[in-house]
């Protein structure tokens, strides 16, 4: 495996997304990480998270509207995505890591891992 070179960009990104509840695109990372490196490309910023994402340092999220959304938080947990407003928030709930042996009775391969998200209305879309 190659030794990756240190970055104060990649850092600031790093440091963003651990500070924040929220889940954001590439472009609101770009447009946060900009204020502090105004010379910093939209593809930087891009390659950056997928870099951290591959390294398991970040998390990407996939959502229903075919954006991608980055989570600081790279320790198993489960999201919940609003159908109206498309906000993605961080669900605290006990584990369901026993759903791995539950679809692994009835398929010979094995079963390493899952992506759960819940979705619906958010409390301010359900008002």
């Amino acid at each position: 495996m190659p030794v990756i070179k240190y970055s104060r960009q990649r850092e600031a990104i790093k440091e963003y997304l651990a500070q924040t509840k929220e889940h954001p695109t590439a472009d609101t990372v770009y447009m946060h990480i900009r204020k502090s490196y105004p010379n910093i490309s939209l593809g930087t910023v891009y390659r950056n998270l997928n870099m951290l994402a591959e390294q398991g340092e970040v998390l990407k999220l996939n959502c229903q509207d075919g954006s991608d959304r980055y989570d600081g938080n790279p320790k198993p947990h489960y999201h919940f995505l609003c159908n109206k407003c498309g906000r993605v928030v961080d669900l605290e709930m006990e584990s369901i890591e026993h759903i791995n042996v539950i679809a692994g009775a009835g398929f010979d391969g094995r079963i390493e891992g899952h992506i759960t998200f819940f979705y619906g209305l958010c409390p301010d879309c359900k008002e």
